[in-house]
């Protein structure tokens, strides 16, 4: 049996981003509903960007992670103006699947939250192989 090379993540590596909420960012203009508020593709989005950021400072060289899974449940809506913030905790490291605990608030309340899978992979391969796929 192959052992499986130390992965360069323990859990409880975090990291915050936040958005102030414009237009863009709206169901409506993102096409997921017709209502100005934070659409949930962008809430997606942004804890997906917390997920990233929490890897950044340990991320080997000639690699990166891509999403592979994700559990989200929007609970609220934000308006235009107002200030999310995605937080990403990486709660388990199992070879090269990293699974993140992921919240977003707005000030006390919280919009989101769930779970994003992401694993590691060599950037110039997945890449070619993304390329001769199509």
């Amino acid at each position: 049996m192959q052992e499986q090379p130390e992965s360069p993540f323990a859990p409880g590596l975090t990291a915050r981003i936040e958005l102030t909420v414009t237009d863009a960012d709206t169901a409506q203009a993102v096409g997921s509903g017709d209502v100005p508020v934070l659409g949930t593709p962008r809430v997606l989005a942004l804890a997906e960007a917390a997920t990233v950021a929490a890897t950044a400072i340990r991320m080997p060289p000639d690699s990166t992670t891509v999403g592979v899974r994700v559990e989200l449940e929007h609970r609220a809506a934000t308006p235009v103006g107002r200030t999310v913030t995605a937080g990403a905790r990486l709660a388990k490291v199992d070879g090269r699947r990293l699974l993140f605990e992921v919240t977003v608030t707005d000030g006390d309340e919280v919009v989101a939250e769930g779970r994003v899978e992401r694993v590691l992979v060599d950037r110039r391969r997945f890449v070619e192989r993304a390329s001769r796929a199509s």
